[in-house]
């Protein structure tokens, strides 16, 4: 609990750091107050439990596979961290830790125990029924557990405790990413004291019930492709064509989440009533995007370059922008080049698992940049002697690095846009034609929008 205690103002800062954005929708459901066993989808593995305990403000007391306890530093920092340890069959059934069924279901048992204890007094547990962590839009088939444990310590209480479920849905929309967004969709609570008639008629019925009805929230709540050619097509269609998409400028990331829902219904719409319209998208996007990458462009920067009427204003203040923030950008980027670059290559070394991508950034990227700053204000001090040039200098850490990483998106894209400048003076027929590519598919994008919209009415 002092590690919980100690440990969270720095996880929610790394998080505001880590992630762009962090949007929660339905904040108030977060704060539902215990008794409480939340549940979640479980994409990205150690940062599921992280973004959510981060914004809660009660204690989460987690489930985790039992592996992470056999090293004893990790076995001390999740016990102090408010972590219980689950005993699954794929993980203790062979090698010298091997365990007949019965052990196992004594094992767990005693996990159960501990989580009806902590939910009797009113605690919060968080548990991923999926089992697993895969980096991937989809929702695996949940496992029993969480709905036994609920109604299990509802039962001990003659389901008077007034426990509820909470589904929270995790949408990350670049997992592997640093600066990227993540949308935490939390469903409305489910009382367990609704499920009591079952549980007494029957109860493993009652709880496959309740894990149905779990199921059945976090779908409504998170992106779910079929398949991979699936996910492909409709990423390449937010990545390219969002802003045509959606018209609402600033956009929410609930807002792209819907866009994401609804391009899914309709790719299956269309699989099964024009099937040909879907192939002639999928395939001038698939020929469109090999062009943009080619020539080494975006979209953006394609269709931006072809308004004529704005691009001479638009290019002297651009560069006005970047020349004038050129300093900055130096001393930002001088000042913060390590601790920014050392948690990706770590991560790239630890591990070939993308689930694990992500947590290990955050972890090491904690440590780099409090050590990093520590280490740089110190010789700051050092050298000046100053205490007022020494704090000048450790305010200006943070900013400058945020500013750096915003001064290098600029000039990557003002860079591809004058690549695409270059382009329309040296290969015009070529950039004309992918405009009139571009045009093709947006036209297919708003005849399909229209059939859709007449198809569901």
């Amino acid at each position: 609990m002092l590690f919980y205690t100690v440990m969270k103002p720095l996880v929610q800062v790394a998080l505001r750091v880590f992630f762009r954005r962090l949007e929660i929708r339905h904040r108030d459901r977060l704060q539902t107050p215990g008794p409480l066993l939340m549940v979640s989808n479980h994409p990205n593995t150690l940062m599921d439990p992280l973004v959510v305990a981060a914004n809660r403000r009660q204690a989460i007391a987690f489930l985790a596979k039992s592996t992470f306890f056999k090293n004893p530093v990790s076995k001390a920092v999740l016990t102090s961290g408010n972590s219980i340890p689950i005993y699954r069959r794929q993980d203790v059934e062979t090698g010298a830790e091997a365990v007949t069924p019965e052990e196992l279901a004594a094992q767990n048992e005693a996990t159960f125990g501990k989580c009806y204890d902590y939910l009797g007094d009113g605690g919060t547990v968080m548990i991923f029924p999926e089992g697993t962590s895969v980096s991937e839009r989809r929702l695996r088939p949940l496992k029993t557990g969480a709905a036994r444990i609920a109604l299990g310590a509802e039962a001990r209480h003659n389901f008077k405790l007034g426990l509820r479920v909470l589904p929270v849905g995790i949408n990350y929309f670049d997992p592997q990413r640093f600066r990227s967004d993540v949308l935490i969709n939390v469903a409305p609570p489910i009382r367990v004291a609704d499920y009591a008639a079952a549980y007494y008629q029957d109860p493993t019925a009652a709880a496959d019930q309740l894990t149905e009805d779990i199921r059945r929230h976090l779908e409504q709540r998170l992106i779910i492709t079929r398949d991979a050619a699936e996910d492909e097509l409709v990423q390449q269609l937010e990545s390219t064509f969002t802003g045509h998409l959606i018209e609402d400028d600033p956009r929410t990331l609930y807002d792209n989440f819907q866009l994401s829902r609804n391009l899914l219904q309709a790719v299956a719409y269309f699989e099964k009533h024009d099937p040909g319209h879907l192939g002639e998208v999928r395939e001038k996007l698939a020929a469109y995007l090999k062009n943009l990458k080619r020539l080494k462009i975006n979209d953006e920067a394609l269709e931006r370059t072809g308004r004529a009427d704005t691009r001479t204003t638009r290019a002297i203040k651009a560069g006005l922008q970047l020349a004038l923030g050129l300093p900055v950008y130096l001393y930002g980027a001088l000042n913060n080049y390590l601790p920014y670059k050392l948690p990706s290559m770590v991560a790239k070394r630890a591990t070939k698992e993308v689930e694990f991508v992500a947590p290990i950034m955050l972890v090491v990227g904690m440590i780099t940049f409090s050590l990093g700053y520590a280490a740089q204000i110190s010789l700051v001090h050092h050298f000046t002697q100053d205490w007022r040039w020494t704090l000048l200098y450790g305010l200006s850490l943070a900013p400058t690095g945020f500013y750096a990483l915003y001064y290098a998106n600029k000039l990557a894209s003002r860079l591809r846009r004058l690549r695409a400048l270059r382009l329309f003076r040296h290969q015009r027929p070529v950039m004309e034609n992918l405009l009139r590519q571009r045009s093709t598919i947006l036209r297919l994008l708003n005849e399909a929008r229209q059939a859709y919209l007449q198809g569901v009415q």
